[in-house]
Formats: C-alpha cells, structure tokens, sequence
C-alpha cells in the first residue's frame, strides 16, 4: 500500500480540507444540530412528560406515542397534530423529527430503545460553541489501503457511549493498509451513501490529543480493484465528544490502532481541549 505524493500542491490539499472542517463544523452547529440537544429521554410504557417538550411520551409493541393537552401541537410531516399521536415502530438508528416552534422533538430508536431528545437552538452548548481544534492537514495522512468484502456481512456488536447500550453494525469488510511500514487492518461498516464505508477508530492519540473514545472516518465506494482512501485528515469527532447526551458507537476491538494518528479533530473545548 501507498502513502499519497506528499509533493502534492499543498495549498489545494489544505483549502479542499478547511471545506470539510467547516461543513462538519456548519452540521455541528446548525440550529438543530447535536449541540441544540437539551435532553435525552428513554421512553417506557408508562407515559410521562418531559421537559423541554410538550406531551405525554411512551412506548410498547406498536411504538412510539405522544398524547398531546389542550393547547399542545407539533407539526410532523408539515402537518400540525393535537390529541393522541402515534409515530409507530421505529427502525434501528431512525427517527422522526417532530416541530414545536422553534424547537425540533427527535423521536428515535437507538440500541433497540425508543427515545426522546429535543433540540432547542438556544441550548447554551450551542450558542457558546466556537469550533473544534484539528491538526493541520497534510497528504501524508491520506492513505491508499486495499478493500476486502467479506463472503457476507458480518453482524459487529459494539459499545456505546452510553454505558450497558450496544449497537449491531452489520460489517461488510475491512480495509488493510501501510503506515510508515507498518501494516494496519480496520473493520469497515456501512457508510450513508451507497457503496461508501464508514471506519470507526482510536489510537495513541484518543485521550492524549484527540477525543478518547472514538473518531470515524468515511470512505468513498472502494474502486473496482478494491484501492480505498482512508484520509485520516478527515477523522471526525462523533457527537459525544461534546455531549453526554450522544449515544454514539464505539470502535470494534480491532480498530484500535497501535500508532498515533497525528491527524483530524482534536478533544474539543467543550471537553477542555485547546
């Protein structure tokens, strides 16, 4: 495996890297991003009413539930509900994001448990946050590595930031690559878009520079001869490296690198990073 020309033109490299710092910064910080979450609620049979939204919220075999008072509305789908509301079952890692004024009501399923957040654009989390530190980007972090799909997906149980929560990936292969001679080995699971891998990772950096318990990268389609960029530039935090209130997944044993990876997001400064 090869490391890029690092004789690249520098300038282009680094401006094509600000971009994506700050669009990832930009969906940070959006109004309703995770920095406006101002609560996480795990939902039970037995309604109950939590702040920072209105309604009675439960949940059971036919999903999720809200019974609205007098005076009560959200709009989903562009249309307004009062009274009873029924958002149905919710599949693994989806949601629904109700309206309430100028407050979004997510209603999603995480680790096979049904809950609430409500993002208000006034959390002070949000209104306070000033950027993410990050190494300088430099080529010689953006790595070409060799994709291999397993014969089929492998379901990956995983951590979470929330402790006792688990997260089943279904993996469909892994990458291997070089780093200064050293050969490495990464679980890749799916990413948003078709065909793109999404790598979740540590190494001697996480709880030194960079955020402890996780930074992911994403990875286009791999090529027809399985070449793969992992562009460790580009290694995110997730969002519970700003807020408890995530339940983001935590790398497979095996992605726990042995090198430090000089390279991405740094601790934020919302976790006393500088």
């Amino acid at each position: 495996m090869t490391v890029r020309d690092t004789t690249a033109d520098l300038s282009a490299f680094t401006h094509d890297w600000q971009e994506w710092h700050t669009r990832q910064e930009a969906g940070l910080a959006a109004p309703h991003g995770f920095l406006a979450i101002t609560g996480r609620h795990w939902l039970g049979e037995e309604p109950q009413r939590i702040p920072d939204a209105p309604g009675a919220w439960s949940t059971g075999a036919d999903g999720v539930v809200v019974n609205l008072d007098d005076g009560e509305e959200l709009v989903v789908d562009g249309a307004p509900v009062r009274g009873e509301h029924r958002f149905g079952v919710l599949p693994e890692r989806g949601g629904v994001n109700a309206l309430w004024g100028d407050a979004v009501i997510e209603v999603a399923k995480r680790g096979g448990h049904d809950i609430v957040r409500p993002r208000h654009p006034d959390n002070p989390l949000r209104t306070a946050f000033t950027g993410t530190p990050a190494y300088a980007p430099h080529p010689r972090w953006a790595v070409t590595g060799r994709y291999t799909a397993f014969d089929e997906p492998r379901p990956t149980t995983v951590g979470a930031a929330v402790e006792g929560l688990e997260h089943v990936y279904d993996a469909p292969g892994r990458v291997e690559f070089e780093l200064d001679g050293r050969p490495l080995i990464l679980t890749a699971f799916p990413g948003h878009s078709p065909g793109s891998l999404l790598v979740l990772f540590t190494d001697a950096t996480s709880g030194v520079t960079t955020y402890a318990a996780n930074r992911a990268i994403v990875c286009p389609p791999p090529a027809a001869d399985g070449t793969v960029v992992l562009d460790f530039n580009r290694a995110a935090n997730l969002p519970c490296a700003y807020t408890d209130l995530a339940t983001c997944p935590l790398p497979p044993a095996e992605n726990r690198l042995p090198v430090a990876i000089e390279a991405g997001q740094k601790i934020p400064r919302e976790r006393s990073g500088s």
